[in-house]
Protein backbone atom coordinates (compact mmCIF):
# COMPACT_ATOMS: atom_id res chain seq x y z
CA UNK A 1 0.00 0.00 0.00
CA UNK A 2 1.36 3.33 -1.03
CA UNK A 3 0.78 6.09 2.04
CA UNK A 4 1.38 9.72 0.62
CA UNK A 5 1.50 13.20 1.30
CA UNK A 6 -1.65 15.40 0.34
CA UNK A 7 -1.46 18.82 -2.13
CA UNK A 8 -4.15 20.14 -2.06
CA UNK A 9 -6.02 19.97 -5.36
CA UNK A 10 -9.52 20.56 -7.03
CA UNK A 11 -11.24 17.72 -8.41
CA UNK A 12 -14.73 16.94 -9.10
CA UNK A 13 -17.20 14.22 -10.66
CA UNK A 14 -19.71 12.19 -9.79
CA UNK A 15 -19.87 8.41 -10.03
CA UNK A 16 -21.96 5.46 -10.35
CA UNK A 17 -21.99 1.84 -8.42
CA UNK A 18 -19.45 -0.10 -9.84
CA UNK A 19 -19.63 -3.76 -10.15
CA UNK A 20 -16.14 -4.28 -9.63
CA UNK A 21 -13.82 -7.56 -9.68
CA UNK A 22 -15.37 -9.88 -6.20
CA UNK A 23 -12.63 -10.83 -3.63
CA UNK A 24 -12.30 -12.94 -0.85
CA UNK A 25 -13.56 -11.02 2.07
CA UNK A 26 -10.51 -12.56 3.89
CA UNK A 27 -8.60 -9.60 1.47
CA UNK A 28 -10.77 -6.73 2.97
CA UNK A 29 -9.57 -7.99 6.51
CA UNK A 30 -5.81 -7.93 5.45
CA UNK A 31 -5.63 -4.41 3.92
CA UNK A 32 -7.87 -3.54 6.91
CA UNK A 33 -4.96 -4.96 9.13
CA UNK A 34 -2.25 -3.90 7.01
CA UNK A 35 -2.88 -0.10 6.82
CA UNK A 36 -3.77 0.49 10.89
CA UNK A 37 -0.79 -1.28 11.61
CA UNK A 38 1.46 0.71 9.32
CA UNK A 39 -0.22 3.39 10.79
CA UNK A 40 0.59 2.30 14.50
CA UNK A 41 4.22 1.80 13.23
CA UNK A 42 4.75 5.56 12.11
CA UNK A 43 4.92 5.64 8.59
CA UNK A 44 7.24 8.03 6.51
CA UNK A 45 5.96 11.16 5.98
CA UNK A 46 7.39 14.65 4.46
CA UNK A 47 5.60 17.49 3.88
CA UNK A 48 5.19 20.71 1.76
CA UNK A 49 4.26 23.67 3.38
CA UNK A 50 1.01 23.53 1.55
CA UNK A 51 0.71 20.23 2.40
CA UNK A 52 -1.23 17.87 5.20
CA UNK A 53 1.27 16.31 7.28
CA UNK A 54 0.69 12.65 8.18
CA UNK A 55 -0.32 9.49 6.19
CA UNK A 56 -3.20 8.19 4.30
CA UNK A 57 -4.01 5.55 1.98
CA UNK A 58 -5.90 5.09 -0.95
CA UNK A 59 -6.59 2.31 -2.77
CA UNK A 60 -4.74 1.91 -6.17
CA UNK A 61 -6.89 -0.20 -8.24
CA UNK A 62 -10.30 1.46 -7.44
CA UNK A 63 -11.49 4.80 -8.40
CA UNK A 64 -13.76 6.32 -6.12
CA UNK A 65 -15.45 8.43 -8.41
CA UNK A 66 -17.30 5.38 -9.75
CA UNK A 67 -18.29 4.11 -6.09
CA UNK A 68 -21.83 5.39 -6.04
CA UNK A 69 -23.62 6.27 -2.68
CA UNK A 70 -21.72 6.08 0.52
CA UNK A 71 -22.74 5.99 4.00
CA UNK A 72 -21.16 8.23 6.11
CA UNK A 73 -21.79 6.76 9.92
CA UNK A 74 -21.83 8.96 12.60
CA UNK A 75 -18.01 9.43 14.49
CA UNK A 76 -17.52 7.42 17.09
CA UNK A 77 -15.57 9.56 19.97
CA UNK A 78 -13.41 8.42 22.45
CA UNK A 79 -12.49 12.06 23.60
CA UNK A 80 -13.78 13.61 26.25
CA UNK A 81 -16.30 15.71 24.45
CA UNK A 82 -19.02 13.51 23.31
CA UNK A 83 -20.84 16.31 21.74
CA UNK A 84 -18.51 16.98 19.05
CA UNK A 85 -19.42 13.81 16.73
CA UNK A 86 -22.40 15.77 15.57
CA UNK A 87 -20.68 18.65 14.48
CA UNK A 88 -17.34 16.74 13.31
CA UNK A 89 -19.65 14.56 11.20
CA UNK A 90 -21.43 17.41 9.68
CA UNK A 91 -18.34 19.45 8.63
CA UNK A 92 -17.03 16.16 7.12
CA UNK A 93 -20.14 15.63 5.07
CA UNK A 94 -19.61 18.90 3.73
CA UNK A 95 -16.60 18.66 2.96
CA UNK A 96 -16.89 15.72 1.15
CA UNK A 97 -20.04 16.42 -0.48
CA UNK A 98 -18.32 19.69 -2.16
CA UNK A 99 -15.56 17.25 -3.45
CA UNK A 100 -18.45 15.72 -5.55
CA UNK A 101 -16.26 11.79 -5.57
CA UNK A 102 -19.14 10.14 -4.58
CA UNK A 103 -22.68 11.00 -3.26
CA UNK A 104 -23.72 10.30 0.93
CA UNK A 105 -26.17 9.64 3.57
CA UNK A 106 -26.03 9.71 6.47
CA UNK A 107 -26.30 7.64 9.87
CA UNK A 108 -27.08 9.16 12.74
CA UNK A 109 -25.96 8.30 16.02
CA UNK A 110 -29.64 7.67 17.21
CA UNK A 111 -30.68 5.43 14.19
CA UNK A 112 -30.98 1.59 15.22
CA UNK A 113 -28.49 0.95 12.87
CA UNK A 114 -25.68 2.92 14.29
CA UNK A 115 -24.46 0.63 17.14
CA UNK A 116 -24.28 -2.49 14.32
CA UNK A 117 -22.05 -0.39 12.01
CA UNK A 118 -19.77 0.71 15.04
CA UNK A 119 -18.70 -2.90 16.07
CA UNK A 120 -15.55 -4.30 14.94
CA UNK A 121 -15.22 -4.81 11.27
CA UNK A 122 -11.63 -5.44 11.36
CA UNK A 123 -13.15 -9.09 12.40
CA UNK A 124 -14.16 -11.49 9.23
CA UNK A 125 -17.95 -11.85 11.01
CA UNK A 126 -18.14 -8.10 10.62
CA UNK A 127 -16.84 -8.52 7.13
CA UNK A 128 -19.53 -11.43 5.96
CA UNK A 129 -22.36 -9.07 7.11
CA UNK A 130 -20.77 -6.55 4.59
CA UNK A 131 -23.39 -7.32 2.05
CA UNK A 132 -26.26 -7.14 4.41
CA UNK A 133 -25.28 -3.79 5.05
CA UNK A 134 -25.53 -2.57 1.57
CA UNK A 135 -28.62 -3.95 1.01
CA UNK A 136 -29.78 -2.45 4.58
CA UNK A 137 -28.57 1.14 3.65
CA UNK A 138 -28.45 1.01 -0.11
CA UNK A 139 -24.92 2.11 -0.24
CA UNK A 140 -22.09 0.95 -2.35
CA UNK A 141 -19.88 1.35 0.35
CA UNK A 142 -19.25 2.49 4.28
CA UNK A 143 -17.36 5.34 5.39
CA UNK A 144 -16.73 5.04 9.28
CA UNK A 145 -14.30 6.45 12.23
CA UNK A 146 -13.61 7.49 15.21
CA UNK A 147 -12.43 11.52 17.13
CA UNK A 148 -9.58 9.91 18.38
CA UNK A 149 -8.87 13.36 19.93
CA UNK A 150 -10.14 16.40 20.83
CA UNK A 151 -9.63 19.69 22.47
CA UNK A 152 -11.36 22.70 22.58
CA UNK A 153 -9.56 26.85 22.37
CA UNK A 154 -7.43 27.62 23.83
CA UNK A 155 -5.68 23.94 23.10
CA UNK A 156 -7.23 23.18 19.63
CA UNK A 157 -6.44 19.57 18.53
CA UNK A 158 -9.02 17.23 16.51
CA UNK A 159 -7.47 13.60 16.29
CA UNK A 160 -9.67 11.40 13.34
CA UNK A 161 -9.47 7.91 12.37
CA UNK A 162 -11.61 7.14 9.36
CA UNK A 163 -11.87 3.99 6.73
CA UNK A 164 -13.62 3.78 3.63
CA UNK A 165 -15.00 0.43 3.00
CA UNK A 166 -16.85 -1.62 0.02
CA UNK A 167 -20.16 -2.80 0.99
CA UNK A 168 -19.32 -5.45 -2.09
CA UNK A 169 -16.37 -7.37 -1.50
CA UNK A 170 -14.99 -5.96 1.80
CA UNK A 171 -11.57 -4.24 0.36
CA UNK A 172 -10.29 -1.03 2.39
CA UNK A 173 -10.70 1.79 -0.47
CA UNK A 174 -9.31 4.53 1.84
CA UNK A 175 -8.24 5.33 5.04
CA UNK A 176 -6.33 8.32 7.03
CA UNK A 177 -5.18 8.70 10.89
CA UNK A 178 -4.25 11.90 11.64
CA UNK A 179 -4.34 14.72 14.57
CA UNK A 180 -4.52 18.51 14.11
CA UNK A 181 -3.12 20.34 16.23
CA UNK A 182 -3.50 24.61 16.36
CA UNK A 183 -0.83 25.21 17.94
CA UNK A 184 1.84 23.82 15.47
CA UNK A 185 3.09 26.19 13.01
CA UNK A 186 3.01 23.67 10.06
CA UNK A 187 -0.84 23.47 10.76
CA UNK A 188 -1.14 27.79 10.94
CA UNK A 189 0.97 27.72 7.64
CA UNK A 190 -1.68 25.34 5.82
CA UNK A 191 -4.73 27.62 7.74
CA UNK A 192 -3.09 30.32 5.96
CA UNK A 193 -3.48 28.67 2.52
CA UNK A 194 -7.05 27.51 3.49
CA UNK A 195 -7.87 30.79 4.18
CA UNK A 196 -6.91 32.25 0.94
CA UNK A 197 -8.39 29.91 -1.12
CA UNK A 198 -11.81 30.44 0.71
CA UNK A 199 -11.61 33.37 0.50
CA UNK A 200 -11.45 33.09 -3.44
CA UNK A 201 -14.51 31.17 -3.49
CA UNK A 202 -16.41 33.70 -0.95
CA UNK A 203 -16.77 31.14 1.90
CA UNK A 204 -14.35 32.90 4.01
CA UNK A 205 -14.16 33.54 7.78
CA UNK A 206 -14.10 37.26 8.91
CA UNK A 207 -10.57 36.70 9.97
CA UNK A 208 -7.66 34.60 8.97
CA UNK A 209 -7.13 34.12 13.17
CA UNK A 210 -10.48 32.85 13.52
CA UNK A 211 -9.36 29.22 12.13
CA UNK A 212 -7.16 28.89 14.92
CA UNK A 213 -9.33 30.10 17.90
CA UNK A 214 -12.92 28.80 16.85
CA UNK A 215 -13.70 25.64 17.22
CA UNK A 216 -15.96 25.32 14.30
CA UNK A 217 -13.60 26.68 11.99
CA UNK A 218 -10.61 24.34 13.00
CA UNK A 219 -13.29 21.57 12.23
CA UNK A 220 -14.13 22.42 8.94
CA UNK A 221 -10.56 23.01 8.29
CA UNK A 222 -9.53 19.42 9.25
CA UNK A 223 -12.76 18.38 7.18
CA UNK A 224 -11.54 20.10 4.38
CA UNK A 225 -7.83 18.67 4.58
CA UNK A 226 -9.56 15.34 4.99
CA UNK A 227 -11.83 15.45 1.87
CA UNK A 228 -8.41 16.38 -0.12
CA UNK A 229 -6.87 12.75 0.43
CA UNK A 230 -9.60 11.27 -2.02
CA UNK A 231 -8.02 12.34 -4.80
CA UNK A 232 -4.82 10.14 -6.32
CA UNK A 233 -2.39 12.69 -6.96
CA UNK A 234 -0.30 10.87 -8.93
CA UNK A 235 -2.46 11.12 -12.19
Amino acid sequence: MNFRKIAPENGSGKGHPARGHRTPLLCGLCLLTALWLTSAGGCQSSSKNDAMAGAYYINPHRDLHKLGKVALVELDNTSSYPDVSADVTQALFLALQKKQVFSLATVDRDDPAWQTLQENLDSLQALRQLLTMRDTLRCNALLIGTITEYRPYPQLVLGLRLKLLDLTDGQLLWGIEQVWDAADKSIQKRVGTYFKKELRSGLAPLREDLVVISSREFIKFAAYETAQTLERHDK
